[in-house]
Order: structure tokens, then sequence, then C-alpha cells
């Protein structure tokens, strides 16, 4: 490979392994932040359900040997090395480990598609703060564009999606209102960021891709301050608002997340799936990219792009 580049860094959220990690863990997420007790509470009980493991480290260590394996199959062979914002391995743990293997500048991924404080520049700090924390020596780490509307990312989460709407009946399918879903964030940061354009943009070629036309886009997994206007609206309020409009069945689509952690197996497969129950609308949920091929190969592709200069 031409450029000096000696490793690739996945960057992601973090999660905790068991029940007695999951409050030293929402204790890292929320620092700084007003949260009520009550819904600290309420997250905790969602950990619960899982016995207090998120699948996220696991997952990730799959994109990260595909990720490896793609890129030795085509002749740019590199160290793939995952760091996460608020569980180990942490960002610091990480960088000091690639320090220790000689790693001397890495290509950085967030692995978050579409771009807000809280979704992207906020880990480009906390990889800064981490190279502090290391110190002389800490690997440069220069960080990828976004791609939320890469075709592999398209392709990828519309093969998820395809698959899906094949548990719908045939007579149903191309009338079932997709819901492709993000992460809510503050009304005021999403005003200062693409995040809104970039989401909605990913959906609409996602659906153009399948031309399926009923779509629309809703949000999930709020916090924070509840006075504090957050993105709506919330994907269980669009799906009793489609139960009125006599939808039969929906496809939830977490286009805002690239692997399935408590965010997408509590809110969505079991506070999202409840309340279509509730409404008598038949609930499916569209997988997420993970290590789908056309995702890895994407990686892969904007790696070797970025490692060329």
């Amino acid at each position: 490979m031409p450029a000096p580049y000696d490793a690739v860094l996945l960057i992601a959220f973090g999660g905790p392994d068991r029940m007695s990690d999951v409050r030293p863990f929402l204790a890292n997420v929320l620092r700084g932040r007003r949260v009520p007790p009550e819904r600290i509470e309420e997250v905790v009980r969602h950990y619960e359900v899982f016995d207090g493991h998120s699948p996220l480290a696991e997952l990730t260590g799959r994109q990260a040997e595909a990720l490896r394996a793609d890129l030795a199959a085509r002749g740019s062979p590199l160290p793939v090395y995952i760091g996460m914002r608020n569980w180990t391995p942490y960002l610091h743990e990480t960088l000091a480990r690639m320090r220790g293997e000689g790693v001397r500048r890495a290509l950085g991924i967030v692995l978050a598609p579409h771009r807000s404080y809280s979704s992207w520049d906020q880990y480009l700090d906390n990889v800064a703060e981490a190279r502090e924390r290391v110190g002389a020596e800490a690997p440069t780490v220069d960080f990828l564009p976004p791609w939320f509307d890469h075709p592999g990312f398209i392709e990828a989460q519309a093969d998820r999606v395809a698959a899906a709407l094949e548990a719908v009946p045939a007579a149903q399918r191309w009338d079932t209102p997709l819901i492709f879903t993000a992460h809510s964030i503050p009304a005021a940061m999403a005003a200062r960021s693409p995040y809104v354009v970039q989401l909605t943009t990913s959906a609409g070629l996602v659906a153009a891709r399948l031309t399926h036309a009923r779509w629309s886009v809703a949000y999930q997994s709020r916090s924070g301050d509840p006075g504090t206007p957050w993105l709506e609206p919330d994907v269980t309020a669009m799906i009793r608002g489609l139960a009125r409009q006599a939808a039969a069945a929906v496809v939830a689509v977490p286009i805002g997340f690239v692997c399935d952690h408590i965010e997408v197996l509590y809110d969505l497969d079991t506070e999202a799936r409840a309340a279509a129950r509730e409404v008598g609308v038949a609930f499916h949920r569209a997988g997420t990219v993970m290590d789908h091929p056309a995702f890895i190969r994407m990686l892969g592709d904007l790696v070797r792009a970025g490692a060329a200069g």
C-alpha cells in the first residue's frame, strides 16, 4: 500500500458485558449530561432483559475480522483494531496497544452512518483525548469521510430490508410501510449538523433501490431532559399512526445503526414490537448491515482509497 498507514481503527460506542457493568457503563455514557434518575433506571431495566450483555463488542469484532480479510484478499493487508468510547476496549487502551505494536499512523472509521456531534464529531474529540492520554508516540489517526450514501452501504441495507419483506404476505408487500429509524438527538444539535439530511438521503436511496414507494423516517432511543426538544416522531408513535391508516404490517429499518445492540434489540425488537402488537400491526425488523459482504467491501474500498491519498 503506497501511503504510510499501518493500521485501521474501527471506532464504536461500546457496551457492557454483564449486569455489574451496566451502571458504570451508563455513568460513562451520561457523564456531563442532565438525565433524570428515573430514565437511568429505565435503561438499566432494558439491559436486565439481556442479563446486562450488549453484543456490540462481538459484532464489531466480526466486522473487524471481515475487513481484515477483505484487505488481505485484495493485496492491502493491514491490522484492524477496535476502540470504544464508553467501555472496553477503551480508545486509550487500544491506542496504547497500537503504539506498543509499532503502529504510527492509522485510518479511523467512525461506525456511524450519519453525522452529528454525538454520532460523529464527539468520537473525533474522544480520539484526540485518548491520544493525549497515551502520550508520546501515540499513533496519529486520520478519519475517513462519511459514507451514508455510499452504494455499498445502500446495497447492504437494501438486502436486509428485502429479506424482512419476504416475511410479509406477497399481496401486502408492495404497500407495507418501511420505517427507517435512527437514534434521536436534541433538535438543537440536529440543526447544527447534516444528520437529518444524511439520514433521509440514506433512507430514500434504499427505498429507491427496492422501488418501494411507501417509506418514512422516525427516531428511537431518546434520552436526556424531557423538557428538551428532540427529533420526532418516535417510532412507536409512527406505528400507532400507521395503524390508524389501516396498515396491516410495518418493517422497521434501523439504518442509523451498523450492528444489533441493545438500542436495536430492546427499543425495536421489544418496545416497538409491543406497540405494534397493541394496535394489531404485524411487526418486522430488517437487519442492520453488520458484516454484510457489500458493507465490508465498502469499508475496504474506503480504506484503500484513503490510503492512496
